[in-house]
């Protein structure tokens, strides 16, 4: 893996594929704002006789869209479908300026401008940066203001092409370069100048550089970025060729930050190479790396932080004159003149390797396995940790632990270390030194959570626990529910099981707080199918008013997942009388004739158990579809005669009931006989 390229090329798209004519695939036909789309304009007849913008998505590169439009430059958004576009004003030195959503072919802007535009770009989501011969000016499309002038062009500009012009996202530093034919001895060595314009100080600095690129960094301990430049420049001094890359700070630094250090670089070109000069700069943010393209198709990677050369390599056999950043994947895009699109990336498994054993630069190896959290450096990582470790720098130590890449370290084995050390009074613990660096940079690991969970409740800050699974800095899992919930916050312990998509833990919380309709929906949400019956079995045992209330939501569901019967069996084992009554009475409110059996049984267990009960029920008349001989034997067995008489339909029932006049109200038994057929009278 040591030996393996560090940096990762592939073609994405070859142009000519695409029906693009090779005398369109140039710095003057061709735009690339961003990694999202390129955009080439075709002219005349080599393009079917029409003029054409040909917008390539880089989501979907072999659909292009063709779009029949006449101008003399497109640049595409970086973000959205929409296209600038410039043409010149027919017999007059000046150029006018259009912006179209191509999705609602909406004009979102238009302005004529009264001198030749030389070169624009998109600096941001809603504004263009145009440079005409002799300045520079702002445009915002949001509105239908007037191109604002920034800045006038510096004389060492002057009779250049420009190639280049960038903004700080803060807008408070702008760079333009410019190429110029070489000397007439050396015509091959295109010269490079370079402008640099504060906005705050309204002062620009001109510099020999052929390509340039903003960054920003935070230097040691500071709490806010530096901003920086870099800039690479190949030149003749004193009769001597200097190729150089340099990285300084722009500004000031506030009160209390550390400056960067400016760092500065040899560009070694092969001898082959003697001509060639840089015509684009990269830097990824991702990865903290300057990439620098030359025509040729060099490639050179530095490290921004230091300028260590980290690698070098050909990239394109033909000219390269196009780059754009490809910053989700932390390379960037090159477009050579025979079409080839060309991505570049970090070899994320051989980047590290590459550096500690083939550079031997460990200290460079381990930074940017941080910065990138790259594989590779987990030996180093351990060794710097035990280093720390035993020479007593437990901060440190800790500090290392929290950002090592890839979370080597981010394991028990180092919690159990840390927890171990013993500090002063009043000093700052190194498991809180290692919970605090994570938290400032991200989300903990559940065992990191777990163990966070158990030091604050300690300490009896519940709150902070809440505040950062509010802020989504915890991972949460079924033990850190289990955890919470052992303190009685049943509340909390609910939320982090919802987020931890512990099924079952959420589902049984819902039961155990009586919310049941809840527990449905949610468990249709998830498509879950509850274990009631297990659900249930706990219930009994923790909380029967719930178990019941539960009961009733099971049973009322479309095709029941738990039969009626099994329920009030699981009350009826724990001698659940009452629980197992109310259940019943609640689902056979329908008093339907399917339900026959399930009235007679919660007549019969009351009738055993508790008669007055069983009479209530009957007095209520809520059923009709129930066992009458049965229940007429059990009413007389548990002395309710007058019920017994009202079931009975048999004489020899009736007359052997009747007698028990000592139990029966008189007017009741009146009210019965005047009920009997007369065939049925007693004899005189």
């Amino acid at each position: 893996m040591a030996n393996a390229a560090p940096i990762s090329m592939k073609e994405c798209l070859l142009l000519p594929s695409l029906g693009i004519n090779q005398q369109y695939i140039s710095f003057t036909n061709l735009t690339m704002e961003s990694e999202k789309y390129i955009c080439v304009r075709e002219m005349g007849a080599a393009s079917g006789g029409t003029n054409n913008v040909v917008i390539i998505d880089m989501a979907q590169p072999m659909q292009p869209m063709r779009r029949p439009i006449t101008a003399d430059s497109a640049l595409m958004n970086p973000n959205s479908k929409i296209i600038a576009l410039k043409a010149a004003v027919p017999g007059q030195t000046a150029d006018h300026l259009q912006v179209f959503n191509l999705d609602t072919k909406a004009k979102l802007g238009s302005h004529q401008m009264p001198e030749q535009v030389v070169f624009w770009k998109w600096i941001s989501e809603t504004k263009i940066g145009i440079v005409s011969a002799t300045s520079v000016y702002h445009w915002n499309v949001d509105g239908s203001s007037a191109p604002a002038k920034v800045f006038d062009r510096a004389s060492n500009l002057n009779g250049t092409q420009v190639i280049k012009y960038m903004v700080t996202p803060d807008e408070k530093w702008c760079v333009l370069i410019g190429i110029a034919p070489g000397s007439a001895d050396r015509p091959q060595l295109v010269k490079g100048y370079m402008q640099l314009y504060s906005m705050a100080q309204s002062r620009s600095q001109a510099l020999e550089a052929h390509a340039a690129a903003f960054a920003s960094i935070k230097v040691g301990a500071n709490t806010s970025p530096s901003t920086l430049i870099s800039f690479a420049q190949k030149s003749m001094v004193n009769g001597q060729l200097v190729s150089k890359l340099h990285v300084i700070e722009l500004g000031t630094p506030a009160a209390g930050q550390t400056p960067f250090t400016k760092k500065q670089a040899e560009l070694f070109f092969p001898p082959e190479f003697a001509d060639d000069f840089p015509v684009s700069m990269q830097i990824s943010k991702k990865y903290g790396l300057v990439y620098v393209i030359t025509k040729l198709g060099l490639l050179f990677v530095y490290d921004l932080e230091t300028a260590t050369a980290v690698y070098r390599s050909r990239i394109s056999p033909d000219p390269i004159f196009l780059t754009s950043e490809a910053d989700s994947v932390g390379g960037f895009y090159a477009i050579n003149r025979r079409g080839q699109v060309l991505l570049a990336t970090v070899n994320e498994q051989s980047m590290v390797p590459f550096i500690s054993q083939s550079l031997n630069n460990l200290d460079l190896a381990l930074a940017i396995a941080k910065r990138g959290n790259l594989p590779g450096a987990e030996a180093l990582v351990g060794q710097n940790f035990e280093r720390l470790f035993g020479l007593g720098q437990y901060k440190e130590a800790a500090v290392a632990a929290a950002e090592s890449p890839m979370g080597a370290l981010r394991t028990k084995e180092t919690i159990e270390k840390l927890k171990g050390v013993q500090v002063p009074a009043g000093q700052t613990s190194p498991l809180l030194q290692y919970f605090g660096t994570l938290l400032t940079k991200g989300k903990l690991n559940p065992l990191e959570s777990l163990e966070l969970g158990r030091l604050v409740l300690s300490q009896n800050k519940k709150q902070l626990l809440e505040n950062w699974m509010n802020e989504d800095k915890l991972e949460c899992d079924e033990a850190l529910g289990d955890l919470v919930k052992n303190t009685g916050d049943s509340d909390l312990a609910l939320k982090i099981y919802l987020k931890a998509q512990a099924t079952q833990k959420v589902v049984t919380a819902f039961a155990e707080r009586g919310q049941f309709e809840e527990l449905v929906k949610y468990s249709g949400q998830v498509g879950h199918k509850p274990d009631y019956m297990y659900i249930m079995q706990s219930l009994l045992m923790s909380n029967p008013q719930a178990a019941a209330k539960l009961a009733v939501t099971i049973a009322q569901q479309p095709g029941p997942p738990v039969d009626v019967n099994t329920i009030t069996d699981l009350f009826l084992q724990r001698n659940m009388i009452r629980e197992a009554t109310s259940f019943l009475l609640e689902v056979l409110k329908p008093n339907l004739p399917e339900q026959a059996m399930l009235q007679t049984k919660v007549l019969e267990i009351n009738l055993v158990t508790y008669p007055n009960v069983a009479d209530a029920i009957l007095a209520n008349n809520m059923f009709t579809h129930y066992d009458r001989p049965r229940v007429a034997q059990l009413c007389e067995k548990a002395g309710l005669y007058m019920r017994a008489l009202q079931h009975y339909s048999d004489l020899s029932d009736i007359k052997r009931v009747i007698i028990n006049t000592h139990a029966i109200e008189p007017q009741a038994l009146v009210e019965f006989c005047g009920t009997l057929s007369p065939e049925w009278a007693l004899p005189a």
